[in-house]
């Protein structure tokens, strides 16, 4: 067994019943090789997918099932056996296993550990995008987050159902990278921050829409530096080019609108990070259908002002993250626009650069920014994007431990 980043941690698996747990197998094997011990809990339904013999050949342990086995009950209670774990991983969570954890059912083994155990609870949903867009799925999830629930996933893509959207399980790595970082001892080790990312898009009409030049690649490794020092990231993003993050909840939107509401619903946090390049303005109405060339003349677009999901946030009187950092790309004047903004919208920090198409910045590898706060600016060279998430988690790491 390798010495890693979970070595000598203990994992209770939940395997849930769904076509995703034919992944578990990779996982445990994932866990294993990081050093956790992996103690897996199998549903019946699960045991339509795959076999009890796989899963313990690759734990190393025995698989527990049943609720009332006698043997075990003498030797380790199913109390016990909730408690002795550093994490309950639930994996894949199904829609039917989200609504038994959110509204406290306890009629099989695993249901009956996840209201017994006080260890933190992690789960990675998976299933129908259909189900997982329900009013009660999301209802569910809610309340499990507001249980203190860590969430991992879903992803978007193709289901064994032929259907597309989200509702996949999060990646084996994915898992473990979130695993870790429950499981770290960082600076950030308990605190839950907010990163916004990439571009939003504004509908004109189905085939049109305005943006900009946003990567995101900036506010993912914003988030994946939080991470790496022990933060649950809850990652709000556009529709970026930029590779997500990994180990963080991903939260996928499209409009300003969009992504307001998603901010709103994923408080309250420690911090938020607006790394977002939020549309300001969008199309009135958007034409439910594609806007055709006429010899009439050109269309007339009226404009309407988005929400200012930045000022909103920081000018909250009630709930308000106790650290809230937003972005400035300026073209001009980019220290006094910066200052200026930071005292309009009423946040503490504003990140500052100068994306002028001369400096490559914009959809570039590399930053250089300027750090404004109440004390004053403070310019950074110009480094890669990750070192400058870096340099910001430390910084915000330093101020949180200091609250």
């Amino acid at each position: 067994m390798q010495m890693g980043k979970l070595t000598g941690k203990r994992i209770l698996l939940i395997i849930g019943g769904g076509i995703a747990a034919y992944k578990c197998l990779d996982l445990i094997r994932r866990l294993r090789e990081r050093g956790a011990v992996v103690s897996p809990v199998m549903t019946r339904a699960s045991e339509e997918f795959v076999t009890p013999l796989s899963v313990s050949a690759l734990a190393g342990e025995e698989v527990h099932r049943d609720l009332f086995d006698l043997t075990k009950e003498a030797e380790m209670g199913h109390i016990q056996l909730s408690r002795v774990a550093d994490l309950v991983l639930v994996a894949p969570a199904t829609a039917d296993l989200m609504a038994k954890m959110a509204n406290g059912h306890a009629n099989d083994l695993a249901t009956t550990l996840l209201m017994a155990t006080d260890t933190p609870v992690m789960m990675a949903p998976s299933m129908n995008v259909r189900m997982w867009d329900h009013p009660a799925t999301q209802r569910n999830l809610m309340t499990l987050q507001g249980d203190g629930v860590a969430v991992v996933g879903p992803n978007e893509g193709d289901m064994a159902c032929g259907e597309y959207g989200p509702g996949r399980m999060a990646e084996p790595m994915e898992i473990v990278a979130a695993v870790e970082t429950a499981l770290a001892d960082g600076p950030l080790h308990g605190r839950r921050i907010l990163v916004t990312s990439g571009p939003t898009h504004e509908p004109i009409d189905p085939v049109r829409y305005i943006a900009n030049r946003s990567s995101g690649s900036q506010g993912t490794a914003i988030a994946n530096a939080l991470r790496s020092l022990g933060a649950e990231v809850i990652f709000v993003t556009g529709p970026a080019e930029a590779a997500r993050p990994t180990g963080v909840q991903i939260i996928e939107i499209e409009t300003a609108q969009e992504m307001r509401d998603a901010v709103l619903s994923s408080l309250p946090v420690d911090a938020g990070v607006f790394a977002a390049a939020v549309a300001d303005w969008r199309v009135a109405s958007a034409s439910r259908s594609k806007i055709k060339k006429t010899k009439a003349g050109l269309p007339v677009l009226e404009f309407a002002e988005n929400p200012d999901i930045l000022a909103e946030v920081s000018q909250m009187t009630d709930g308000r993250p106790g650290l809230v950092v937003g972005f400035a790309a300026e073209t001009d004047d980019v220290v006094e626009n910066a200052t200026s903004k930071r005292v309009r919208k009423g946040c503490d920090w504003i990140v500052a650069n100068d994306v002028s198409p001369e400096t490559g910045i914009m959809g570039g590898s590399e930053n250089a920014v300027v750090l404004i706060s109440e004390d004053g600016s403070e310019a950074w060279p110009r480094m890669g994007k990750d070192a400058v998430a870096a340099r910001l988690a430390d910084r915000i790491a330093q101020t949180l431990g200091a609250v």
